[in-house]
């Protein structure tokens, strides 16, 4: 079997997701994450905060940098905290780590996930409304997607600047559907982080999950409809719905 388990814009100048207008039709809907999922940026971000809380002299973020996947900002910089100390630098800590990650991009490119691309031509031409929903923000996630030539594909972007709640609160993953005027329970949606299959859950929609750092465990495998090797395998099975 395919599967391990059965079971952006701005608005006046302010953050808004990407309306699409689909004149009452019924599409199929699916809603992706970003990092971990379409780039294979989760490692390279691990690697970063790892790098540079060395040079800070501290250890442990190898613990720590799994907490805060499928987080944004606010979320992440929770666990930092908690960790290091509420004196710890933590804007200072994310602008080193992340002039190391743009290094790593600019001298290797940004690795994009196998068959990130494929998966999401096919979805258009079988014309389904795609939409993201990263807790990154939106800066770098519109840019993520400029620089992989994948804009084009997604009809709504939501981020991680756009909520108040990181996941796996499923605040991201309601806006996101209201963008694209789908209902949460006939939409599936794409992770790769316990967070991000929580939130997912918690929406009420259909939680596909690609595993990338973090294995999947028995909550992960209940709260899961499908868990999958890789995005060509979801392909497949979203061929079949």
């Amino acid at each position: 079997m395919r599967c391990l388990h059965n079971g952006a814009g701005c608005v006046n100048g302010q953050l808004a997701p990407v309306y699409a207008v689909y004149g009452g039709m019924t599409m199929k809907t699916v809603i992706f994450d970003m990092d971990g999922v379409l780039f294979d940026t989760e490692r390279l971000c691990m690697d970063s905060w790892v790098a540079v809380t060395k040079e800070m002299g501290l250890s442990g973020m190898e613990e720590i940098f799994p907490k805060c996947i499928g987080c944004n900002a606010k979320g992440s910089e929770r666990f930092v905290l908690e960790a290091y100390g509420e004196s710890f630098d933590y804007e200072g800590f994310r602008k080193r780590a992340s002039a190391w990650f743009w290094d790593r991009i600019e001298k290797n490119g940004l690795p994009v996930k196998p068959g990130a691309e494929e998966i999401l031509r096919s979805l258009k031409e079988d014309g389904w409304a795609i939409g993201l929903a990263s807790s990154t923000r939106q800066s770098t996630v519109l840019n993520h997607l400029e620089h992989a030539g994948l804009r084009e594909y997604f009809s709504a972007v939501v981020t991680g600047d756009m909520v108040e709640h990181s996941k796996p609160n499923p605040e991201i993953y309601l806006l996101a559907c209201g963008a694209l005027s789908a209902k949460p329970p006939q939409t599936y949606a794409i992770e790769d982080s316990p967070n991000g299959i929580r939130a997912a859950h918690a929406a009420g929609m259909i939680p596909l999950m690609v595993p990338d750092i973090l294995a999947p465990d028995e909550e992960m495998r209940k709260l899961s409809v499908e868990i999958f090797e890789d995005l060509f395998e979801v392909s497949e099975y979203l061929k079949n719905i």
